[in-house]
């Protein structure tokens, strides 16, 4: 039986978070930027700055994400942190229609990004991810967990947008769908306090 663990994304893993963001689907040119640089940042930028503006916000601390690891070997990344760090949010149409908290919310936390190796994927690991990601914000004294993922209840999605998760999976760990922005996206939301 495989061993599965989690831990944040510090300094000190740089090298493992590379190994998943490499490991297959837009995690390499992303560099799980997306949801921190604002439009036109993003659009102007070469993978390389990206790559390097997300080792100096993992050098700063605190960890913007969990990193899991199936038999020490890095398999999966989670994007989690305060809502009002992640400021490509405050101009998302799916955020402004379904969220109920302000967005400077301070005690809100996304989670944003999944990216999981393409030989770890259908393991689970979505789940253990969101787990960690949900016992890492309540540790850092959020009171509410907010995501945005694919509504896969009915239809079937391509692997290429389950970048933002699966609706089934966050219901399954305790998120309630909140909203129903568009055809294929829902905002889910848990309750920390």
């Amino acid at each position: 039986m495989e061993e599965i663990s989690t831990r944040p994304a510090t300094i000190d893993r740089w090298h493992d978070l590379q190994d998943v963001l490499n490991g297959g689907g837009d995690g390499k040119s992303c560099q799980c930027m997306w949801p921190v640089m604002q439009g036109t940042q993003w659009r102007t930028c070469s993978v390389e700055e990206r790559r390097s503006a997300l080792h100096d916000e993992v050098a700063s601390g605190p960890a913007p994400g969990i990193i899991a690891y199936v038999d020490g070997v890095p398999a999966g990344w989670v994007r989690v942190g305060p809502r009002p760090h992640q400021r490509r949010l405050e101009k998302s149409r799916i955020v402004k229609a379904g969220s109920r908290e302000p967005f400077e919310e301070a005690g809100v936390w996304a989670i944003t990004c999944f990216s999981i190796r393409r030989e770890y994927r259908r393991t689970g690991l979505t789940a253990t991810l969101i787990r960690a990601a949900v016992e890492y914000a309540k540790n850092g004294h959020a009171a509410t967990i907010e995501a945005y993922p694919v509504d896969n209840r009915e239809a079937k999605t391509s692997s290429a947008s389950l970048f933002v998760g699966p609706a089934t999976t966050f219901l399954h760990e305790g998120f309630s769908i909140v909203a129903h922005p568009t055809p294929n996206r829902v905002v889910v939301s848990l309750a920390c306090l």
